[in-house]
Formats: C-alpha cells, sequence, structure tokens
C-alpha cells in the first residue's frame, strides 16, 4: 500500500487541525488526525443533494424558474458536484466555506475528481461562516447543511449556534414557500431532530450509507419542511 502523503493543512479559528492527504489516486480529508472525509466515500454527500433537490430537477413541473440554493460547508465537492448535475440551468448555488484552504483544495488538488466547479458559473462561493450568510434578505428555494458529524461532535467550537433556536428561525426566514431545508449528520441525532421539530419544521429521517457498496447506514439525512 502506497503511504499517505500530505499535501496541505490549516487551522480553524479555534486551533483545531484540517490536513488534506493523497494516497494512490484518492485524497483524505483529516480533522486533528482523524478522518473526516475522503474521496472514495461519497454516497452520504451526494444524498443529501439528491433529498434536498428533489423538488429542484431539471423539468420537473415543481422546479422554480431559477433555482436558488445554499449549501453550508463546501467539503471536497461532493455535495456542489451533484447539486449542480440535478438543478440544471438557469440557477444560483450558493456555498458557504469558513476556510479558504479548503476552497483552494477544491480548485487545485481536488479537480482532478469533480471538475472546475468553482469555475461553473452557476456557482458562487462565499468565504464565510455559513450563519452570517442568512438574514441579508435572501432566499433559497433548498438549504443543505454538511459541516459538523453531529451537534455534540462540531468542527469548531463556534458551530454549536448552528443548532440554536435563533439559527433555526433564520433559516424558516431564508427558505421560500414550499423549500427544502437538509443537514447530513454522521449518526443520528436526537438533538437536532429537536431543534428542528420546536421550530416549526416537519422532519424526515432518511439512513445514509457512506459508499453505495456499504451494509451499514449509521449517517443520516434530516429532511426539514416548513409546517403548512
Amino acid at each position: 500500500m502506497k503511504p499517505y502523503i500530505l499535501l496541505d493543512k490549516a487551522s480553524l479559528p479555534d486551533g483545531n487541525l484540517l490536513a488534506l492527504y493523497e494516497q494512490d489516486g484518492e485524497f483524505v480529508l483529516e480533522y486533528n488526525d482523524l478522518e473526516l472525509m475522503s474521496t472514495n466515500l461519497t454516497w452520504s454527500e451526494q444524498m443529501l443533494a439528491d433529498l434536498g433537490c428533489v423538488d429542484l430537477l431539471e423539468g420537473a413541473t415543481t422546479r422554480p424558474e431559477h433555482p436558488r440554493v445554499l449549501i453550508g460547508g463546501l467539503g471536497m465537492g461532493f455535495t456542489l458536484k451533484r447539486v449542480l448535475e440535478l438543478v440544471g440551468s438557469p440557477a444560483t448555488v450558493d456555498v458557504a466555506e469558513l476556510m479558504n484552504q479548503v476552497i483552494e483544495w477544491n480548485r487545485t488538488y481536488l479537480v482532478e475528481h469533480n471538475g472546475p466547479l468553482l469555475e461553473d458559473p452557476r456557482t458562487n462561493v462565499i468565504l464565510s461562516d455559513l450563519f452570517d450568510c442568512l438574514g441579508d434578505g435572501d432566499m433559497y428555494d433548498a438549504i443543505l447543511i454538511d459541516i459538523d458529524d453531529t451537534p455534540e461532535a462540531v468542527i469548531t467550537e463556534d458551530n454549536v449556534k448552528l443548532y440554536t433556536p435563533s439559527f433555526m428561525a433564520l433559516l424558516r426566514e431564508s427558505l421560500n414557500p414550499g423549500g427544502c431545508l437538509a443537514y447530513w449528520m454522521a449518526a443520528p441525532s436526537p438533538r437536532l431532530e429537536k431543534a428542528l421539530k420546536k421550530a416549526g419544521f416537519n422532519l424526515k429521517e432518511h439512513p445514509a450509507k457512506a459508499h453505495e457498496q456499504s451494509e451499514e447506514t449509521w449517517h443520516r439525512i434530516y429532511v426539514a419542511r416548513l409546517s403548512s
């Protein structure tokens, strides 16, 4: 087996460390020396897009004239890639990413896996905390969030605010009528379920595999819509 090669690393605002490795053509993103995601485990990230954008499919009668999607967390770009495949054109896909290095890794190292996603005219990458991207009047048909493993295992300490009543209120205010909110979680999250239901969302939990051939479905996609 070929060794892991460190390509680059970056410190989060609270001092935690992200590092990008390559091994035999595959890429691994580590968080404090623990694997966070990789280019050969992408099934649930794509499923997040499939479930969150079901009403926005190109050619669907439910598709708005110009769909607007917000993705919280760029990661390795697999959710963004799938959204662009689904929504067609015209469309706008905003991506909130806290780390400039993650954006650059998608433009350089990861482009051989996903192509020039960030050069797509529909893509708008915002170097910002997701919390700060909401509440300025922008409205979305779908909001997809893939940032933390669970509310109890946040990637940076400041992310605890992404599960608060004030953030849930921002999400409500930023969804167009009939819009869809979807969270990716590494495991079942009763805390997230409670927060979403308390904020007035109808919720459906979808088990998800890390890989298409996996037998276990420990990941979760939570799809939420506003109560009528």
